[in-house]
């Protein structure tokens, strides 16, 4: 029997919770042919909104062409593009005659190139054979719409982890001729750029504001705790379990409304009774996912400063406001040009982002409870 509680894969159809109105929202800006940013910490459910808005378009009778590119071990531009430009083209064509062939028709100019080496052992339609210029990047950019213009279908370019593209030092060029592609408004072409490093992409689309009023932000909203409650509870009445509502909305607290970790959660909570799930259970659920994810909270304290560890623990004792001299010398923050300093560590490390009242927030719900309940206990 399938598990009602995924959480090792994106989810559509019976498994999604909640968020309608981001599907909406997504289905009309991509109907409308504009791009889209998506930033929210990781395992927030970006792909899964994505995924079932492009199912309820299928369903709906919408035809359309999909690129999905994901840049999570991804660091350079010539890593980017040659993984953009397979993912354009191999969908579309299947010798390498062909790849050949399209690549010298639609790159053509640029230091594209289809090497058959390269293929045979890296399953690569692209290679490139020379330092790559601003023509190569805008050229590449193009292809979708090319393809989108030959074809006559929409397409929609999935580029997660977008944020990684700042590994290379020429990033900032690069996002000058992307946005000079984007401001052509092919309305057969529309970008998603998603990222799970919240102040990073922050940093792209609205410091430096690269892409000022070419994309459009959506944040995704909290799934509401009803939906989640009556998701959890019919699931364990699927497999002839129980639980009450009150112990739900607690977890759902806990976890801030997050459907990964309710869904990592409840599943381990599945495999541990027979009938009714009591809070006792809930409790040993609970030692198992920490346990799971303890040594990444480990490596994460390990990598903060005392100063970072000192600020940190004043947000979780309530403090949003760190340059008054009282919590400077209560916390041991020696000055407020620190504060700067130490507030700007911790974004930088995704440990903390601040919302739009300027108030710090702990990025990782599990982690804010371990490290309040576990590590500091003193």
């Amino acid at each position: 029997m399938d598990t009602p509680f995924v959480y090792d894969r994106y989810v559509t159809g019976k498994n999604f919770v909640g968020r309608k109105m981001d599907c909406t929202i997504l289905g009309n800006l991509l109907e409308a042919g504009e791009q889209v940013v998506m930033y929210e910490p990781p395992k927030s459910g970006k792909m899964s909104v994505i995924q079932q808005t492009l199912y309820n378009m299928r369903t709906a009778g919408k035809q359309f062409m999909v690129v999905h590119v994901n840049l999570f071990n991804v660091r350079t531009l010539e890593e980017f593009l040659i993984k953009f430009g397979t993912a354009v083209i191999r969908p579309l064509y299947s010798t390498q005659e062909e790849y050949s062939t399209v690549i010298s028709e639609f790159l053509g100019g640029t230091h594209f190139v289809f090497d058959s080496a390269r293929f045979a052992s890296c399953d690569e339609v692209v290679s490139v054979n020379w330092d790559l210029d601003d023509n190569d990047v805008d050229m590449m950019m193009r292809l979708p719409g090319v393809m989108a213009e030959q074809r006559q279908v929409p397409y929609f370019v999935i580029i997660e982890e977008f944020q990684n593209l700042m590994h290379d030092k020429r990033a900032e060029d690069v996002f000058k001729v992307m946005e000079k592609v984007l401001a052509d408004r092919n309305r057969k072409v529309s970008f998603i750029f998603t990222g799970s490093q919240v102040n990073a992409m922050k940093y792209i689309f609205a410091e430096k504001k690269f892409f000022y009023r070419l994309v459009e932000h959506l944040p995704l909203q909290k799934v509401d705790d009803r939906e989640i409650i009556e998701h959890i509870v019919r699931g364990f009445m699927v497999s002839g379990k129980v639980i009450e509502r009150n112990l739900v909305l607690g977890a759902c607290e806990l976890f801030r409304g997050q459907m990964w970790y309710l869904n990592h959660f409840t599943s381990i909570c599945d495999t541990m009774s027979r009938g009714y799930i009591n809070e006792g259970i809930l409790m040993e659920a609970l030692k198992i996912i920490i346990s799971i994810h303890e040594p990444r909270f480990i490596s994460i304290v390990n990598d903060l400063t005392d100063h970072q560890l000192s600020l940190l623990k004043a947000i979780l004792d309530g403090v949003v406001r760190f340059s008054a001299s009282d919590v400077i010398e209560k916390y041991g923050l020696n000055s407020s040009a620190n504060v700067r300093r130490v507030k700007d560590a911790l974004k930088k490390k995704e440990v903390i982002t601040f919302n739009d009242k300027d108030e710090p927030v702990i990025l990782d719900p599990l982690f804010e409870y371990w490290v309040s309940r576990h590590y500091f206990t003193r």
